[in-house]
């Protein structure tokens, strides 16, 4: 069953790939609609790490995002899950 994992989370997704596709697609465009009340920018990220499981290039999207928070907070002095 695919996955995905949110800070100490784990999230299970359909098994079936269309449903997963379908899934992502409906987040991304509900993030692109964020003027509305429900519909918000938090639906983007959500969007592509559904995604991401059935697509190499929104995978590569979320690993460099994930390195740059990495990165981002290693400068600052922060050890991650402290």
């Amino acid at each position: 069953m695919a996955q995905i994992r949110l800070g100490s989370r784990t999230v299970n997704l359909p098994r079936n790939r269309i449903a997963r596709v379908g899934l992502g697609v409906a987040f991304v465009l509900g993030g692109i609609f964020s003027i509305l009340p429900v519909l918000g920018v938090w639906m983007l990220p959500v969007g592509l790490m559904i995604l991401s499981v059935d697509f190499a290039i929104a995978r590569r999207l979320r690993r460099r995002g994930a390195v740059a928070i990495a990165r981002f907070w290693a400068r600052r002095g922060v050890q991650p899950g402290v």
